[in-house]
């Protein structure tokens, strides 16, 4: 869950961050691909570690 949390806030945020660059939609699909990508990655070494913690 906490994987697929962070694939969508990466993505939102990717989103606003190529529209808040004035970019046209290719560019925020193309950031939010590359910011849902980077925040799941992050997101699954914290469900790693909060599993390895308990």
């Amino acid at each position: 869950m906490i994987v697929i949390a962070g694939l969508v806030i990466g993505a939102i945020f990717g989103a606003m961050r190529a529209r808040a660059l004035k970019g046209n939609r290719k560019d925020m699909a193309q950031y939010a691909a590359g910011f849902g990508i980077a925040f799941g990655i992050v997101a699954m070494f914290l469900t790693i570690f909060i599993d390895r913690m308990l």
